[in-house]
């Protein structure tokens, strides 16, 4: 059945692809279908933009539309149409052809009900939102008016002739909507979980709003194990947590993970401002070297975080100044140094980073399980380098951009487990990963910021013949070693 939803009118890559998701967590699809296949029919309302916040889409049942709209972050709600027009007097027309049977169960005499009038595009007074009910007088509403719990709420919508100022190009025609409310998005989430007020808080914490669209975009929910091997100060993991999932993460800084600002400003006091789950387990481990025992697979449902690349954090992995010499014997930490001990670090690049996390992903994720994270892109005349990171065992089912800059954007990436892990696959994911490699030759840029970020510093060193270690040789990022 088709379902007029409307979207709040921000972050547009994103909207369609948070509805799909959720459609295939709440069971829209037919479980046999290929992942790449699990997409929803849209249209747009005549005369349409794109990124128009009013859009038709076909589901397969009212329950499975209300699910969506009272979970979703960018929908502002979902509809049962009764009529549109772009007059009044076409609306009028459009509703009274609507059939009796999807209008008469709402307008009984024991029902309460309420009508909003909204606009996008335009500001409606209190006066003309009155005269736009009253004018809604031929339809036969029998129950009373209810502003506080009504049974059934009713929705007038209109889009006014889009000027310069509303986002949108111009359309040629105003459109005018009157429907039946399936759902709508629960945006107090917001304010609640913003980082503001959050207790313990970190350079890279996601933003509410980003975190709770990863966990969909993830499909969290009660019952599911989802891991953030960046943990951070668990901007992400909180959001997961709040739909019902249990949750778990690793940071390569202990001291980010082990002790916070304090016992009463960690990471597990986030969790505790706002009442959720504890998580099962925070680990100090490095993505490079994963902690896992051997022959251990598919132990998580999703897998959800933001790579360290180099804008607000650079990248580490386990090393330091004995490493990049060559020496890479093991290292003994004596027994006095156990307790307060950090380990030396060296330079993650971005490419080995996502190759690591691409093979944890296709290891660890059970079949169907989903990986979401976001990856940074060089934009060139309003387009994106679209050389995504592959792996044989990950199918790509989403990419949503955010523009950061004129020059630069970041894409969350959206792939879900299609194959079981083997070597012969891992061999494959290797080929793969040097490929893509060296695909991003051209971002090495003396100068650039991805220089720093796709460069690993041993290499450079090697490429200047020595392995000797100085300040000079470090690669560097507005002033500041990475």
């Amino acid at each position: 059945m088709w379902y007029l939803c409307v979207f709040y009118h921000r972050l547009l890559d994103y909207r369609r692809p948070e509805v799909e998701s959720l459609a295939d967590l709440f069971g829209a699809f037919d479980k046999e279908t290929d992942p790449q296949s699990k997409s929803l029919e849209w249209r747009l309302p005549e005369d349409h933009h794109p990124d128009s916040p009013f859009h038709f889409v076909n589901l397969p049942s009212e329950q499975i539309a209300c699910n969506i709209a009272n979970r979703s972050i960018l929908v502002k709600g979902i509809y049962e149409l009764w009529g549109e027009g772009s007059s009044f007097e076409e609306l009028e027309e459009a509703i009274k052809s609507c059939p009796d049977e999807q209008k008469l169960p709402y307008l009984t005499s024991g029902s309460t009900f309420k009508i909003t009038v909204d606009s996008f595009g335009k500001v409606v007074s209190f006066q003309e939102q009155n005269d736009r009910i009253q004018q809604l007088s031929y339809i036969p509403f029998k129950g009373q008016v209810n502003l506080s719990h009504p049974d059934h709420k009713f929705w007038l919508m209109e889009t006014d002739n889009y000027g310069s100022n509303n986002g949108l190009p111009p359309i040629v025609c105003r459109r005018i909507f009157f429907g039946r409310e399936i759902g709508a998005a629960d945006r107090k989430l917001l304010p609640t979980y913003q980082l503001k007020s959050r207790t313990y808080l970190g350079p890279t914490a996601m933003d509410a709003e980003m975190a709770f669209l990863m966990a969909n975009q993830a499909q969290a929910k009660t019952g599911k194990l989802v891991y953030d091997p960046f943990v951070g100060t668990g901007s992400i993991l909180i959001a997961a947590a709040h739909f019902g999932a249990m949750t778990m993460g690793a940071d390569i800084d202990i001291r980010v993970v082990r002790d916070g600002r304090g016992p009463d400003c960690n990471v597990w006091t986030n969790f505790k401002q706002y009442g959720l789950p504890m998580p099962i387990s925070l680990l100090r481990a490095d993505n490079n070297l994963p902690p896992w025992r051997p022959g251990l697979k598919e132990v998580f449902d999703c897998i959800i975080c933001d790579p360290p690349y180099g804008v607000r954090a650079g990248g580490r992995k386990s090393g330091g100044r004995k490493l990049l010499k060559g020496v890479v014997g093991p290292y003994t930490v004596p027994d006095d140094k156990r307790n307060d001990h950090i380990p030396s670090t060296a330079p993650y690049s971005l490419v080995e980073c996502v190759h690591d996390l691409l093979d944890l992903a296709a290891r660890m994720l059970v079949m169907g399980g989903r990986l979401v994270y976001f990856y940074p892109v060089l934009r060139e005349e309003d387009t994106i380098d679209t050389s995504f990171p592959e792996h044989p065992c990950l199918k790509m089912v989403a990419s949503c951009e955010q523009i950061l800059s004129f020059r630069y954007s970041r894409v969350l990436l959206t792939m879900v487990k299609i194959a079981p892990y083997t070597d012969d696959i891992a061999e494959a994911a290797r080929i793969k990963h040097l490929e893509f490699r060296e695909n991003h030759l051209k971002w090495l840029e003396d100068g650039n910021l991805h220089s720093a970020v796709f460069s690993p510093l041993d290499m450079q060193l090697n490429a200047a013949g020595g392995t000797k270690f100085s300040k000079e040789s470090k690669p560097k990022y507005r002033g500041k070693y990475v």
